[in-house]
């Protein structure tokens, strides 16, 4: 993972239960097929790449955040998808900006808060698994939503099942404080995320660009 990288806890488990996987199925390939020298290699190849790609999956890279209070920092590594504005009928029930950014199964997997502040509001809605790039998506998956205030403007912030997610993991609880880029939850395998912004909101990001949760600059607010 590298000097700058660790591995997520939400990966713990998976990660040695998949060890053990691996371990087992190549014995008992090699006790039970002992004269299958190719396919002996070629599972264990296959086994051990499917092993690492989990590893990989729950890297957690060590960031340092460099961003102001008025500057919106991308909650998530992935392609902005969704650049639009939209009526958010959950919370703030008015017109707002609506950033959404994809996030592949081969991208890192921890949430990050766009904005230092105070927790408002938060609520798990249980739902649908359509694809994570499908209109509907964002109001009818499985979806964690989370409004964060700092001293001059709330945002919403929309952690999306897609169809290989099938776990959303919050930590935000209403009252806590939080700070700019401290994790803020974990999707499961493939997912997408949601901010809705005001509408005064300079937006920094275009349509498939590649962000980095973190350390790109979304969006700016005076």
């Amino acid at each position: 993972m590298g000097m700058m990288s660790k591995i997520h806890k939400e990966g713990y488990k998976i990660i040695l239960v998949s060890a053990l996987l691996t371990l087992v199925s190549n014995f008992a390939f090699y006790y039970f097929f002992p004269e299958l020298t190719n396919g002996r290699i070629a599972f264990g190849v296959f086994s051990l790449s499917l092993f690492f790609f989990i590893v990989a999956f729950f890297r957690n890279p060590i960031r340092l955040i460099d961003a102001a209070e008025h500057e919106v920092i991308a909650p998530a590594d992935g392609k902005i998808v969704v650049i639009e504005e939209v009526e958010e009928g959950e919370y703030f029930k008015d017109k707002r900006i609506q950033v959404s950014i994809f996030m592949s199964p081969a991208n890192v997997h921890v949430n990050r808060n766009p904005i230092g502040g105070k927790i408002k509001y938060t609520k798990y809605h249980p739902g649908l698994y359509l694809v994570a790039w499908h209109p509907k998506s964002s109001t009818e998956n499985e979806h964690n939503s989370v409004v964060i205030q700092n001293n001059n403007f709330e945002i919403l912030v929309r952690q999306i099942a897609g169809k290989l997610a099938r776990r959303i993991v919050s930590y935000c609880q209403e009252g806590d404080e939080v700070q700019q880029g401290d994790e803020f939850g974990f999707i499961k395998f493939g997912s997408r995320v949601d901010i809705f912004l005001p509408l005064d909101a300079d937006i920094k990001v275009d349509l498939k660009q590649k962000v980095t949760g973190g350390k790109t600059i979304l969006a700016t607010l005076e």
